[in-house]
């Protein structure tokens, strides 16, 4: 995985501290931590439904110390911002092209020195989404590596990682579980979610 701005010493202190400050000066609560077992995870980032989701998420990173990459539209790369949105631990997805992403995430995870918690929006859109992705669900279980059910809930105010979920194979099963545990949540625009 390349370098971010969550391993870039000095500067992710300095943003830690100025997240943390930010989140409860607007009344934003954080709740969770990383499990112990989560040093390399897959983090899902629901609901996902404004461009909001990644300044907010970005923070509530640096407030749980974090060292997460996250998952965006190739278009969000192009000059002049490529390298800083790689900095913040972009990694660009090419929807409309074939690549194998799942298979290329489970690589980079198992391949990673460090801790590593990859978000991946199931949506893959902030439009409404009539089905969830699975992408997230293949990379935990190829990568053998647990599932945090990170969320965002703009009507409480409250983001945080909740409980650990490991996959089973029995992926319907699965996202019964995962998307009964979503239900609650309201994103920004909580009519597309």
């Amino acid at each position: 995985m390349h370098r971010t701005i969550f391993d870039t010493p000095g500067v992710n202190t300095f943003l830690r501290w100025f997240s943390i400050g930010f989140l409860k000066a607007t009344g934003w609560k954080i709740q969770g931590q990383l499990p112990v077992n989560g040093r390399k995870s897959v983090l899902i980032a629901a609901p996902h439904t404004s461009n909001w989701d990644l300044p907010y998420t970005l923070m509530v990173a640096f407030a749980l110390r974090l060292n997460v990459y996250w998952m965006g539209k190739q278009s969000l790369f192009k000059a002049p911002f490529r390298g800083v949105m790689l900095w913040l631990g972009g990694i660009p997805i090419q929807r409309e092209s074939s690549n194998n992403v799942v298979e290329a995430s489970i690589a980079a995870i198992k391949n990673a020195d460090g801790p590593v918690q990859l978000i991946v929006p199931p949506e893959g859109t902030r439009s409404k989404a009539r089905y969830w992705k699975t992408g997230f669900y293949y990379i935990a279980l190829g990568a053998n590596v647990p599932i945090v059910m990170a969320y965002m809930d703009y009507a409480r105010k409250e983001s945080g990682l909740g409980p650990v979920f490991e996959p089973t194979g029995n992926i319907e099963a699965d996202m019964v579980t995962i998307q009964a545990f979503y239900a609650p949540f309201k994103g920004k625009n909580p009519d597309q979610f």
